[in-house]
């Protein structure tokens, strides 16, 4: 016999601030402290909430190991004082991790599963190196041409969808500049503020004079990505990924340390506690793609994901489109149609930052927040997914 669907709400959203990797703010910040100031953070948003009620923390992470190894998602929940009844378990689904994780809380809730949940993501890539402490390929993936293309670095994936949606240099850098000017304008606005929740650094110095070591407090507030950005400048950048390619550091994605939480309720919950909705989860979409052009994955993800929340295109007012690289997102861009004015208004991943497995949690409560202040109804969050996938999931506003 089935049974109908519940609505799964987000009572609330926070995330840290963006850290540069390897030599910003957070590199010796453990991904388990930014995971746990997020996720207080997000319990602070709702004071009314007795956590007890929380059944689990689901927390994505691209690559669990080391530092954020160990089931990071139970070490956050028990980290951040909830209570020890709140399980973890730590999802990866690399650059989608946060999002797929915030998908999956809210789908335990729909199925009439679970009434609280966190949701979440944390990455250090100061800490964790790109592909983990020790990289091991199947050989079986040189069997088939088709797999082949799971070997091939990030930046070689981007190069290929340039080549193949011939997305030219130029363009690439425009984008990537126009991303640091809207990310500028939008920290000079205060748009980030009502999602960040600042972090205290506490920096250690040896006094030499009194054999004591000093504590220096620092509280950051602010993405530290954002910079004052030229095409001049950027044309002067080397491609770093094919001899003769246009993808460069400075028009792809930077690499970040970071976390985002979000709790997610039933309408149950909202009653019991008398709390005011945030946002409502509306459906989430994976697709496949061939991973030599990983890139283009939400080309497929987003119609998939309109069409399980019955809405068109144009319904939807703000894309968080993750800028992994800027050939790729012009790629996603033009193939689709999107209207660029609702793509990454406050800034993308070029300027803001790509802390793999947090980015979907830290863009889904850039989406939330960004949808009350301006007073719109539908948001998305979209991004490609290394060995080839795609994955996109919206939000309504309430």
């Amino acid at each position: 016999m089935s049974k109908q669907l519940q609505d799964a709400y987000i009572v609330a959203a926070s995330r840290t601030p963006i850290g540069k990797a390897p030599r910003g703010v957070f590199r010796n910040t453990r991904p388990d402290e930014l995971l746990v100031h997020a996720i207080r953070s997000a319990v602070a948003q709702v004071p009314g909430l007795d956590t007890s009620v929380i059944e689990d923390a689901i927390v994505g992470c691209a690559i669990p190991e080391a530092e954020q190894g160990l089931n990071v998602a139970r070490m956050g929940a028990l980290l951040s004082g909830l209570p020890d009844t709140v399980g973890g378990v730590t999802v990866n689904r690399f650059c989608a991790s946060g999002l797929t994780a915030l998908a999956m809380a809210a789908d335990r809730i729909r199925v009439g599963e679970a009434d609280a949940m966190i949701a979440g993501g944390c990455e250090s890539m100061s800490m964790v190196p790109m592909m983990g402490n020790k990289p091991s390929l199947s050989p079986h993936i040189f069997d088939r041409n088709e797999d082949v293309g799971i070997a091939y670095g990030m930046g070689l994936t981007a190069e290929k969808v340039a080549e193949r949606w011939k997305v030219s240099r130029e363009a690439q850098d425009a984008f990537a500049v126009e991303s640091h000017r809207r990310a500028l304008a939008a920290q000079q606005a205060g748009e980030f503020a009502d999602e960040i929740a600042a972090y205290t650094l506490n920096e250690r110095f040896p006094d030499l004079s009194s054999g004591e070591v000093r504590v220096n407090a620092r509280e950051i507030a602010l993405d530290e990505g954002p910079r004052e950005t030229t095409l001049e400048g950027l044309a002067k950048l080397r491609p770093v990924f094919a001899n003769k390619g246009s993808v460069t550091a400075g028009n792809s994605s930077q690499t970040s340390d970071g976390a985002g939480a979000l709790i997610v309720v039933s309408e149950k919950i909202l009653k019991q506690f008398n709390l005011t909705p945030l946002a409502r989860f509306v459906s989430f979409a994976v697709r496949g793609v061939p991973p030599e052009i990983m890139g283009i994955g939400p080309k497929e993800a987003i119609p998939a994901a309109l069409k399980a929340a019955g809405l068109k295109q144009d319904d939807i007012d703000w894309f968080e489109l993750n800028e992994a690289f800027a050939a790729q997102a012009l790629a996603v861009i033009g193939d689709l149609g999107l209207d660029t004015s609702k793509v990454n208004p406050l800034g993308g991943a070029i300027a803001l930052g790509h802390p793999l497995g947090a980015t979907g949690a830290i863009r889904a409560s850039t989406v939330v927040h960004g949808l009350r202040r301006r007073n719109l109804k539908y948001g998305m969050v979209t991004m490609c997914v290394g060995t080839g996938m795609g994955a996109a999931g919206i939000i309504e506003r309430l």
